[in-house]
């Protein structure tokens, strides 16, 4: 019989080498986990400066040097011993946790898959001192500055088994180099520097957080993106998020540039990505994604950082109120993307090589050996596609509420027989979007301001405009709550009955009345007037488990806003309406005092800036 299965094998202790490589199976997953670790040593040290150096995408070696406070020779064994740290002591220090490591097995968890080099200098010692291999070891003199560099060789050398779970050695590098730029996002005030094969790959500055965000992320970011910086709470909580938000029209098609940290650990946590998605809502196309670079700061105490072998996942004592808390910051702040607030369109939008697929695919064909013959057939089909989506158009009468004070407008509102100048535009600084000098197709609306013409989707724009008011007058009145003259009843579990009845404050004040009749039934007696008529188990049931998971519910907003927004499609101006300029005028006023007006309910954008710079490529001039 194989003794591993033996049944009546007697219980005893682990050795202390098996025990360590147990623990690297949780700890060092792969080699970007002790890139990961011995980062956050680094900065936990108070380093400055961090050089990383990889080998064979860190299978080979990892070599990681800081200036940070080194390690005295007396201490080098207990630091390569389990369950030996500096950060804790006390169940106190647990619970305050204000630095990135505090297990104390790390090192030992490497030690035991891989051959590890430690050479440390303190400040007041005359020389540096290395230790090999396992505590056993014996410090011996070296040479070295001031600070620590942890060389790590031939990872998994004794575990072939997980050394076979490793992927091509491109793949090692990029988790390696992502942890990198990870930890760099967190740190701008820290300088890192990243080589792989001997081949310097990045090299970052200590800088800003602005300058490092840019530096990592893209000038597509930096030129797309919301600061944010909102303070709550008392000084027991000391909640603040503050970073960057992408805007919402350069939203990617991939979930690679979200970047979030609390009390600078990055973390992945489902409370925290629901809360910042819910935010992106209803500006963002359901299939995209927005990037980010967000930092929340609470009390440590608040925040348990002990709940995943890799610190990745973190738990809040009080996830509703982090919830609503980062929710309404990074709403308040995509509350701005206005042309009011920014006097211009997204980058990803401003260039005509970004704007419109049919736009850069002419651009091309300006650029090279003869004009296409199909391109006027392209733009053709490009605008049929646009009008189809609108539907027929509406009469007059119907718009008239919307433009009642156009016939009013001034002299200087009014569209312009032939091109003004562009420095005679009358009060370019108040009105970003400037002003209108046709429609075209039907469908847009062309307008010049200073910085050149401006494209506008008069349906998107209309349809934003109608949505933020109908969504304003709703939250300017109480919660109508629509009584059922037949209560709804329906088999729950014991989670959704506990929910119920530790929540019905919470439900209450979203318009529910929710209640047990038994242990395993949950009777409905009240809904939102404005969902009367949808499926009352199947809101019930959403409601409840959005409560459990995340403290509060967005089920009720997202269903309230979809129906919202269905009611500003249909009423919204239509393709094929021919405005006059006092309306088109009209609209864009309207369009620069309302929020989140780049963008419609579905994520498209709503208008383009294409800048004089940007006309004269398409036509060569200057070249």
């Amino acid at each position: 019989m194989n003794a591993a299965l033996d049944p009546h094998r007697p219980i005893q202790a682990l050795s202390d080498q098996l025990i360590s490589q147990i623990a690297a199976g949780e700890v060092v997953e792969r080699p970007s986990a002790v890139v990961k670790e011995l980062l956050e040593n680094a900065l936990d040290a108070g380093a400055t400066h961090i050089t990383v150096r990889l080998e064979q995408g860190g299978v080979k070696r990892i070599a990681i040097t800081d200036n940070g406070r080194g390690i005295a020779p007396e201490q080098m064994r207990l630091a390569l011993a389990r369950h030996a740290t500096s950060k804790i002591a006390s169940l106190h220090d647990l619970e305050h946790v204000a630095t990135l490591g505090f297990r104390g097995e790390a090192l030992a968890s490497i030690a035991s898959v891989a051959q590890l080099t430690l050479t440390s200098r303190t400040a007041a010692a005359a020389h540096a001192w290395e230790i090999s291999g396992t505590p056993a070891g014996s410090p011996a003199p070296a040479s070295g500055a001031a600070g620590t560099t942890i060389d790590v060789q031939d990872l998994y050398f004794n575990t072939p088994a997980r050394r076979k779970f490793l992927k091509t050695e491109q793949t090692e590098f990029g988790h390696c180099a992502e942890v990198v730029r990870r930890i760099a996002l967190a740190r701008p005030d820290v300088s890192f520097s990243l080589s792989h094969n001997g081949k310097a790959i990045d090299h970052w500055n200590a800088t800003e957080v602005a300058q490092r965000s840019a530096h990592i992320l893209g000038d597509n970011f930096a030129t797309a993106r919301l600061a944010l910086d909102e303070s709550a709470g008392d000084e027991a909580s000391g909640l603040r998020l503050h970073g960057f938000a992408g805007l919402p029209t350069a939203a990617k098609a991939r979930a690679d540039a979200q970047y979030f940290y609390v009390n600078g650990r990055f973390v992945r946590d489902k409370l925290l990505t629901h809360a910042v998605r819910a935010a992106y809502q209803d500006v963002l196309h359901g299939d995209r994604y927005p990037s980010y670079v967000l930092a929340l700061e609470l009390n440590p105490a608040l925040v348990d950082v002990n709940v995943h072998p890799s610190k990745i996942e973190v738990r809040f004592r009080d996830s509703r109120a982090v919830h609503q808390f980062v929710f309404h910051v990074v709403q308040r702040a995509l509350a701005q993307t206005s042309a009011t607030a920014f006097g211009t369109a997204p980058a990803p939008l401003a260039s005509p090589s970004g704007a419109m697929p049919w736009l850069r695919e002419q651009q091309q064909t300006m650029f090279g050996a003869q004009l296409r013959t199909d391109t006027a057939t392209d733009i053709s089909s490009q605008f049929k596609r646009a009008n189809s989506g609108f539907g027929v158009a509406q009469s007059t009468a119907s718009y008239g509420a919307l433009f009642a004070a156009a016939a009013a407008a001034p002299e200087s509102l009014r569209p312009a027989i032939a091109p003004q100048p562009i420095q005679s535009l009358p009060g370019d600084d108040e009105h970003p979007l400037g002003f209108a000098l046709a429609q075209l197709h039907g469908v847009f609306i062309l307008a010049q301001n200073n910085r050149g013409l401006v494209l506008v989707d008069m349906h998107a724009a209309h349809e934003r405009i109608l949505y933020e008011q109908l969504k304003n007058a709703l939250d300017a009145d109480a919660m109508q709550v629509q009584a059922l003259l037949i209560p709804v009843t329906f088999y729950a579990d014991a989670v959704e009955v506990g929910t119920a009845a530790e929540s019905r404050a919470i439900l209450e004040s979203l318009g529910f009345d929710i209640s047990a009749v038994s242990p395993t039934t949950l009777a409905v007696r009240a809904v939102p007037a404005l969902l009367k008529n949808a499926d009352t188990q199947s809101l019930a049931r959403d409601v409840l488990r959005d409560i459990r998971e995340f403290g509060g519910s967005r089920v009720l907003i997202e269903r309230r806003n979809a129906l919202l927004g269905t009611l500003a499609c249909h009423t919204a101006v239509r393709a094929n309406r021919s405005l006059t300029g006092p309306e088109m005028n009209a609209l864009l006023r309207q369009m620069e005092a309302t929020e989140r007006a780049d963008q419609c309910n579905h994520g498209r954008p709503t208008w383009v800036q294409l800048a004089l710079a940007d006309l004269d490529k398409l036509f060569l001039r200057g070249q």
